[in-house]
């Protein structure tokens, strides 16, 4: 299948999305969703376009390739969305989408306008070869999935628009299978004290001493056993803190952010309170504290022998490569649709998760080659 896969296609398609500028913050995928609708129409899709805000757009593409009630549908569920930029790093234009020695530079080649390229010109060369994919196909091509999906595959969800047997998710894998990622949980705690003067600091109670212990005790903590066979052990990170009013004042408050990673079973409930009882250990009775979850989304995971994982496997097999079979620290899309609407999901995809929201982001050719030849693999031999 390699053969019949246009590596200058696949790259161009894959310049001309990065080369729009779809930042979230503020977002702006209604501008990408022309060049999808191109690339798209000559397989005859119907096209639905989704907003849930103004210019928070997601398409919808359902190319429909044979005839029957039965016959079973994937979905491609791909972002739109790119993380902010900060242009001093860069030496390529972060929009330029230069092709140099056989790479793509720009934000979004790995994370992820190269998957979305690639699983577009999977069907094309389906079409060089003379084959016919073995099911209908439902490209949601999704806004906002870098903060938090609200706005994106979540809102699709709970509109009943995701329906199907099976979905791959082309995020950066290396074109491994990956069947489980951690949840999220993005907490603030602030932190009060008691102000006194900065030349008697024991007439008062500091919020950044009290904040201090609680910090220590939580970053980095091994939040213990069982450890989970791809996802390892939960993690917690304090990246964010903020405290006091001045240097001649006990601290009167200090806010600090959690960044604590889940595994699969976990609620938000059962996040905070072990939260909670991890702080007033380190505290003290004296402590006095509010905490508010910022961000929240679940850890999922398929059984890695499902029929689905295998057959991407065995697709990606076909053109050389044996996958291995993979868990992620973070959470993507695939969380929406494994456990709200109860479809199986898969993230393979071409570029390297180490190339995510870094500078000079990029996906090699040959990358995006070899997953265009494994989708178009999918497609043609996919059955639920």
């Amino acid at each position: 299948m390699r053969d019949h896969v246009d590596d200058r296609a696949v790259v161009a398609l894959t310049q001309a999305l990065v080369s729009i500028d779809t930042q979230n913050p503020p977002g702006h995928e209604h501008a990408a969703i022309g060049t999808c609708k191109e690339a798209l129409a000559p397989f005859d899709a119907a096209f639905e376009e989704f907003e849930v805000a103004s210019g928070r757009t997601s398409l919808l593409a359902t190319i429909t390739t044979g005839d029957g009630p039965d016959r079973p549908t994937l979905i491609v569920n791909g972002h739109l969305d790119v993380v902010p930029v900060d242009f001093s790093g860069w030496k390529h234009d972060p929009f330029g989408a230069e092709e140099h020695e056989g790479r793509v530079y720009g934000r979004g080649t790995a994370d992820m306008k190269g998957g979305i390229a690639a699983a577009v010109e999977a069907l094309y060369a389906l079409r060089r070869a003379g084959r016919a994919p073995s099911c209908n196909l439902a490209f949601h091509l999704v806004a906002d999935e870098e903060r938090g999906g609200a706005f994106g595959t979540d809102a699709l969800v709970a509109a009943g628009k995701v329906k199907g047997q099976a979905c791959l998710i082309p995020e950066p894998t290396g074109m491994n299978v990956c069947v489980a990622e951690r949840g999220l949980l993005v907490a603030d705690v602030e932190v009060h004290g008691t102000p006194a003067h900065g030349s008697e600091p024991r007439n008062g109670v500091s919020a950044i001493e009290e904040a201090a212990k609680v910090v220590l005790a939580l970053h980095a903590a091994d939040f213990g056993p069982p450890d989970h066979p791809l996802l390892g052990r939960p993690t917690s990170n304090i990246g964010v803190i903020t405290g006091g009013s001045g240097h001649n004042t006990v601290a009167e408050h200090c806010t600090f952010q959690i960044d604590r990673r889940l595994l699969p079973g976990v609620t938000m409930q059962d996040a905070v309170d072990e939260l909670r009882a991890r702080i007033d250990a380190a505290g003290g009775p004296g402590l006095r504290y509010d905490l508010e979850v910022v961000v929240y989304g679940e850890a999922s995971e398929l059984d890695p022998d499902h029929a689905f994982a295998r057959q991407v496997a065995a697709a990606v097999a076909k053109t050389g490569h044996a996958p291995d079979t993979i868990g992620m620290p973070f959470t993507t899309d695939a969380r929406f649709v494994r456990n709200q609407a109860g479809i199986p999901a898969v993230v393979c995809g071409p570029g390297a998760v180490a190339q995510a929201h870094t500078f000079d982001e990029f996906v090699t050719v040959d990358a995006l080659v070899h997953a265009s030849a494994a989708f178009a693999e999918l497609f043609a031999s996919f059955g639920m």
